[in-house]
């Protein structure tokens, strides 16, 4: 039963084809495996006849023939805003509580048709607004690494995902990335956090927070099955028009791949008073051990200290737009006032978002007031290609290197106690310092697990790479995932603490 915590995508398809395991019995262990991990509060929803349906079809493919589709009878959960019909998608917020599509994010199309297996709707900070998953309808999720009294936060906002995936809940999970949402719990929860480049997957379904940042992104339990997943997902799609044309070649991991041609960066800005000695001590290790294998340069991306102010700024002006959709009157909550238009609009979204959602629309309804529109919203939009010409000056210049290598996260995941005694603002310019550049600039970024700081909790890097760069990022993130070793987490170790 513990190895499942430990089961690639391979490794289960092995089994498969040995006739040691089939779908019906890994899908079965999976769902056994959220039950009796429903403490950490990981799912919002559980799917079980749906997972099990799926999982009998993929039983029946098998014993008809040999190939296996890219994801054939794997367990994998969607992060609970993504579109999934006839299923619940909640977004974590009373506004969308009793929301059912009548439709499938492409995301989960795609999934489906590879043969994966829906164990469930993970949990997430309201709308996505967050970064340690504490700002749900449904209650915070914890972090699995450090199960206790005075527990830990999985980070965020997809950290029910990442909490699925490292619990051993599902194989592979899928969040969405707007300023480090899937990298960032990924990092705290010792696990893979893969974010694409913007346009690489397509967003529809995805119920939006700021179209111009958003990425679905993939958790998983190492580097290939991370790729795996991309290869799957990835691609045009007819019903998002921000999704990139071209068709998507595939990642291919290689086993011999060969660092000897390479420059990889170390940004200096990335160095910042609030980084804790851990983290750095470990940036420094994995800068040590790649340097015996490439070239290690110093580079400079100068915007990096207004990056935070920026994505605050624009996030809360797409936030004040998008959030205009739930008056009320289509979907969603409706109360029962019907004094006047006005007051069903001012009730139902009082009602229906926490503090959260709405202090980010009111700062973004004011950024974007007539008065204050090009000295805040036009002003951060300038600031936002200043941020991303910075990364096309360090992969494009004269001294220009391949990957950029940083810290993921400031910290090891901070208590619950603590985080909650900041107000979400600080959450986040603390928690997204390093991750938020990349959605800035549309780059892919990928949060690789290091080792485990003196607390027993991980450490995770961060490598960023020029668009379009999934190929060679994977394999250097795969280089590194086999110099460090990052050991599994035990499923035991979780259950005694319950």
């Amino acid at each position: 039963m513990n190895k499942l915590s430990s089961y690639s995508i391979r490794d289960i398809h092995k089994a498969y084809r040995d006739k040691s395991l089939n779908p019906c019995g890994i899908i079965d262990q999976c769902l056994d495996r959220a039950k009796k991990t429903k403490k950490l509060n990981a799912f919002i929803t559980l799917t079980p006849q749906v997972a099990q349906e799926q999982s009998l079809r993929c039983q029946k493919r098998l014993q008809s023939r040999n190939k296996l589709n890219l994801l054939e009878g794997i367990s994998v959960c969607l992060k609970d805003n993504f579109c999934t019909k006839d299923i619940r998608t909640t977004c974590a917020s009373n506004m969308l509580k009793n929301f059912i599509p009548t439709y499938n994010a492409t995301i989960y199309s795609k999934l489906m048709m590879a043969g994966a297996c829906l164990i469930g709707k993970t949990n997430l900070d309201e709308f996505a607004m967050g970064s340690g998953t504490v700002d749900s309808i449904y209650g915070p999720t914890r972090n699995p690494w450090c199960y206790n009294d005075n527990w830990r936060i999985p980070g965020g906002s997809s950290g029910g995902s990442a909490v699925a995936v490292s619990s051993g809940s599902c194989v592979v999970a899928i969040g969405s990335d707007t300023g480090g949402s899937t990298r960032n719990p990924a990092a705290l929860c010792g696990i893979v956090g893969l974010k694409p480049t913007y346009g690489l997957v397509s967003r529809y379904g995805l119920i939006p927070l700021v179209n111009s940042l958003d990425v679905p992104g993939v958790l998983a339990k190492n580097v290939d099955d991370a790729a795996i997943t991309l290869n799957c997902i990835a691609g045009p799609d007819d019903l998002d028009s921000t999704t990139i044309k071209s068709a998507f070649k595939p990642v291919s991991i290689k086993d011999d791949f060969d660092l000897c041609n390479l420059n990889i960066g170390i940004p200096k800005e990335y160095h910042c008073k609030d980084m804790s000695i851990e983290v750095i001590e470990c940036w420094q290790y994995v800068t040590d051990l790649l340097e015996k294998l490439c070239k290690i340069s110093c580079v400079s991306l100068p915007h990096t200290s207004v990056s935070i102010a920026v994505y605050s700024i624009l996030n809360q002006c797409e936030v004040a737009s998008n959030m205009s959709r739930y008056d009320g009157l289509q979907y969603g909550l409706r109360t029962k006032t019907n004094y006047s238009t006005e007051e069903l609009y001012a009730t139902t979204r009082s009602q229906g978002f926490n503090n959260v959602v709405r202090s980010r629309i009111f700062a973004g309804n004011y950024f974007l007031l007539r008065q204050n529109y090009e000295k805040y919203f036009l002003k951060a939009q300038k600031l936002r290609r200043l941020i991303s010409d910075d990364f096309k000056n360090v992969f494009n210049g004269d001294n220009k290197v391949d990957l950029l290598l940083t810290p993921t996260t400031l910290s090891e995941a901070p208590l619950y106690n603590d985080f909650t005694a900041k107000n979400n603002r600080d959450q986040c310019a603390l928690q997204d310092y390093c991750t938020q550049p990349a959605n800035m600039a549309g780059i892919p970024a990928i949060s690789i697990p290091v080792k485990l700081s003196k607390n027993k909790m991980p450490l995770s890097l961060q490598l960023m790479g020029p668009a379009l760069s999934e190929d060679l990022l994977l394999n250097v993130a795969k280089k590194i995932e086999t110099l460090v070793n990052f050991p599994v987490l035990d499923f035991n170790q979780i259950i005694n603490k319950h």
